[in-house]
């Protein structure tokens, strides 16, 4: 089963060259060549949501009880319509007050908000939750209250969870450590098959192609799943790239 994440970069006309407009055809070819299962994107606004919807039929768009606005960035789902079977879901903010619209708490720049499910493969009836979300890029104490949330909704789970998203964060850092402590019960991915923590392990690169900054897009995973592959995607075709983020795949496989 192929997870990715992905950070779509939001859709800004101040990107010139870079913006949305020029490189979405690009975005769909890579989810197209890569085919994962279940997608997770992070800053895409409702109208490049509804582009990749319209333009992979194959994928059903998750986005249940979505207050819909022309500002926010939805940390969103896509599954294969053919492979699975969504049993519930939902969305919430990062925040003191998770059910409030666009609702920030401590010193986070902007809202952010996490999307889940609760799904099942079609030819396997396990279920298992999977979850997308995008944590603050200023904030430092935002981002470990933002994971604090998290690990208190890993934790109230029952069987399997998969967690992607933008973390804005270094391996090793609070929110890191929090996500991947005995306490929350995931695991790094990345880490699992021993990955380099160096410049190539990058995933953010403002459109350059050259790695920058550090691995901030990370896979999570419970102990009920095998890492067999791992791999941060850097297509492009001549000097355009999809995104200012490189897309981060891996392939998991439910352990027995």
């Amino acid at each position: 089963m192929r997870i990715m994440t992905f950070n779509l970069r939001f859709e800004n006309d101040m990107d010139g060259s870079n913006a949305w407009s020029f490189r979405r055809e690009l975005v769909i070819h890579v989810i197209k060549r890569h085919k994962p299962a279940i997608l997770g994107t992070q800053e895409g606004m409702w109208p490049q949501l509804e582009f990749i919807r319209d333009n992979l039929p194959e994928y059903h768009l998750h986005s249940p009880d979505r207050v819909l606005d022309g500002t926010s960035q939805y940390p969103t789902l896509f599954f294969l319509k053919d492979r699975f079977s969504i049993h519930e879901g939902g969305e919430f903010w990062l925040s003191e007050t998770p059910k409030v619209h666009r609702s920030k708490s401590w010193d986070s720049a902007f809202p952010r908000m996490m999307n889940y499910a609760r799904v099942s493969e079609n030819n396997n009836g396990h279920p298992f939750w999977v979850a997308v979300t995008h944590l603050d890029h200023m904030g430092a104490k935002a981002r470990y209250e933002q994971a604090k949330i998290l690990a208190q909704w890993v934790k109230a789970r029952k069987g399997p969870v998969i967690l992607m998203g933008d973390f804005n964060d270094s391996p090793g850092s609070p929110s890191h450590a929090l996500l991947t402590s005995k306490e929350t019960g995931l695991l790094d991915t990345w880490e699992i098959l021993d990955g380099k923590e160096d410049k190539s392990s990058f995933t953010q690169h403002g459109f350059t192609g050259v790695p920058r900054k550090t691995r901030m897009d990370w896979i999570l995973v419970s102990a009920h799943f095998h890492v067999t592959e791992t791999k941060i995607i850097k297509d492009h075709l001549g000097n355009r790239y999809p995104s200012d983020h490189f897309p981060y795949m891996v392939k998991l496989r439910m352990k027995n």
